[in-house]
C-alpha cells in the first residue's frame, strides 16, 4: 500500500531547489549571506547616501557641483576608497545576489503572497540598479573629459547625457529602483540580524523604510531636474569643453 511522504521529507526535498534557510554554523552559506546583507548597508548603503547628497549639490549650480566633485577626488587614498569601499563590495553584493536569485524560487504567480512580491521586486530592482551603475561609471569615468583632471566638466557631462530622452528615462527608473532596493534592504537587514523582533516592530520599520525610499526618490528627481531644467538660464547647455571646464572650476560659487 502506497503512503504519502511525510511533510518534513517533502520540505527537505524542496529546500534543495532553492536557498536553504539560514542557520548558524551550517556551512559557508550562513556567513556569505550575512556578509551579503551587511554589505548592502555598509559600505554600499553609506555610499548611496553620500552619492545622493553629492549629486544634490547640482541644485546649487555647476560651480557647486564642480567643487563637490573636486573635493571627492582630492580625498586621500581615492583608489583604495573606490575599490575597497565601492567597486568590490558592489560586485560581491550583486554577484551573490544573482546567485541567491538563481537558487531561489519566488512563486509569485502560484502564490501571490506579499513576501513573494517583495522578494521579486527586490531582485529586479537590484538588476536595474546594477546595470545603471555599470553604465554610469563607464560613461562618467571612462568617456569624454576625465573628471579627475576637469571637475568643472562634470555638470555639463551629466547634462549632455540626460539630453537623451531614453537616458533620462533610464535615470529616473534607476533612481526609483535604487531607492526601493536600499529601503527594503534596510528592512531585510534588521529582520535577518534580529534587530526587529516581532510583527509590530517589523511593521513600524516597514513604514519608516517606505519613508526613506520616498525621500530618496524625491531627492533624486529634484537633482535630475537641476540638470535638465536648471533654475538659472546660464546653467543650461554647459558643455564639456576643457576650456569651459577650467572656467567653471575657477569661478566662485554664487
Amino acid at each position: 500500500m502506497a503512503t504519502a511522504a511525510p511533510p518534513s521529507a517533502e520540505l527537505e526535498h524542496d529546500q534543495w531547489n532553492g536557498v536553504k534557510p539560514l542557520r548558524a554554523g551550517e556551512g559557508h552559506s550562513f556567513v556569505l549571506r550575512r556578509l551579503h546583507s551587511l554589505s548592502g548597508i555598509v559600505p554600499i548603503g553609506a555610499f548611496l547616501i553620500e552619492h545622493f547628497i553629492s549629486n544634490a549639490f547640482a541644485t546649487n549650480g555647476p560651480h557647486a557641483y564642480a567643487n563637490q566633485v573636486k573635493f571627492l577626488n582630492s580625498l586621500p587614498f581615492v583608489p583604495f576608497l573606490e575599490w575597497g569601499g565601492i567597486y568590490l563590495p558592489i560586485l560581491y553584493h550583486a554577484l551573490y545576489g544573482f546567485y541567491i536569485w538563481w537558487r531561489g524560487k519566488s512563486n509569485v504567480i502560484a502564490y501571490p503572497w506579499e513576501g513573494n512580491w517583495l522578494y521579486t521586486a527586490q531582485r529586479w530592482t537590484g538588476i536595474v540598479t546594477f546595470a545603471y551603475m555599470i553604465q554610469h561609471v563607464y560613461r562618467l569615468r571612462f568617456t569624454g573629459p576625465l573628471l579627475l583632471e576637469y571637475p568643472g566638466a562634470s555638470f555639463g557631462k551629466v547634462q549632455q547625457e540626460l539630453s537623451n530622452p531614453w537616458m533620462l528615462t533610464f535615470y529616473v527608473v534607476a533612481i526609483a529602483c535604487a531607492s526601493w532596493h536600499f529601503a527594503y534592504g534596510i528592512w531585510l537587514f534588521c529582520a535577518k540580524w534580529g534587530i526587529t523582533q516581532g510583527d509590530r516592530a517589523r511593521r513600524r520599520l516597514g513604514v519608516a523604510c517606505l519613508g526613506v525610499g520616498l525621500l530618496f526618490v524625491v531627492v533624486g528627481l529634484v537633482t535630475v531636474k537641476a540638470f535638465v531644467a536648471p533654475r538659472d538660464p546660464g546653467w543650461r547647455n554647459m558643455g564639456t569643453d576643457p576650456a569651459t571646464a577650467k572656467q567653471v572650476e575657477a569661478e566662485p560659487v554664487k
